[in-house]
């Protein structure tokens, strides 16, 4: 729709003017006139040239609707986009894989060693490499026939669903996925792309918050043996004074890196996806 322009008065302009001139702190004679010693300036030759300034909004082709078409999947693009921390989180192994991280991290009490950002950083290259013949076949089957105009863009996100259910459904718990399937009121289905998003992901989530603790439990209870061994052998020669975590950092470094723990640790999340 066409909105008519509006010309912008220089009100402003005379309220400045005509002001006292110890408001602003100058000492101009032009910011102690009055009113109407200002309209007399602005009747001079020299304001009466100033073009009228004006503001319009909308195009001027009232016709012209591919444009608005664009804005409003622009519009929609950079909505979905600001989904993509819950898409990565939520639909991906990141989350398993960060939180395995950060049990690690607290069983081997370093504290901020590694910093959150080498954590997260691996977290996320470890993502990529998991989900890469997930994208690929989203690619194959979603992405490029959309940009070679064989589907619409309905037909793109519901072929691009169906891998990224696939996945997460592999990885889901049987009795999580049927609670969300009674909730929902669904009762059985016969395909994969008739289970709904919000059924899937909730239920795959659920299940990655319950494999992270259970890696993370296993992570953490050597580490609580050599803290409980170190702090059994300062009570028993009478040091109480020093404490048993600051003792037992080093042992549990040095049995971490000869273990090589890093390459285990990621070696067996990689494979706990497969």
């Amino acid at each position: 729709m066409k909105l008519k322009s509006f010309k912008i008065p220089y009100l402003i302009l005379v309220f400045f003017f005509t002001s006292p001139s110890t408001t602003y702190g100058f000492d101009a004679p032009l910011l102690g006139m009055n009113f109407s010693q200002t309209l007399v300036q602005f009747q001079t030759p020299i304001f009466a040239q100033i073009p009228p300034i004006g503001i319009q909004i909308g195009n001027q082709d009232d016709s012209d609707e591919d444009e608005l078409a664009l804005a409003i999947q622009a519009l929609l693009l950079i909505t979905i986009l600001s989904f993509g921390t819950a898409i990565i989180t939520m639909m991906t192994s990141f989350t398993r894989i960060v939180i395995v991280f950060f049990f690690l991290r607290m069983g081997l009490g370093t504290q901020q060693s590694p910093p959150n950002q080498v954590l997260i950083g691996l977290a996320l290259f470890l993502t990529i490499f998991i989900m890469k013949p997930t994208i690929d076949q989203i690619n194959e089957e979603a992405y490029q026939p959309y940009v070679q105009e064989e589907m619409n863009q309905i037909e793109a996100l519901a072929a691009a669903s169906i891998p990224i259910k696939e996945f997460m459904i592999k990885q889901t718990d049987e009795d999580n996925l049927l609670y969300f399937m009674d909730m929902a009121g669904i009762s059985s289905v016969d395909a994969i792309n008739e289970l709904p998003i919000f059924v899937v992901v909730p239920a795959y989530t659920l299940s990655e918050l319950t494999v992270a603790f259970q890696i993370g439990f296993m992570i953490y209870l050597p580490f609580m043996i050599i803290d409980l061994v170190v702090a059994s052998i300062l009570l028993s020669v009478g040091i109480m004074f020093l404490p048993p975590v600051m003792v037992s950092l080093p042992f549990k470094i040095l049995v971490f890196v000869l273990v090589d723990g890093w390459f285990l640790l990621v070696q067996s999340l990689i494979e706990s996806f497969n």
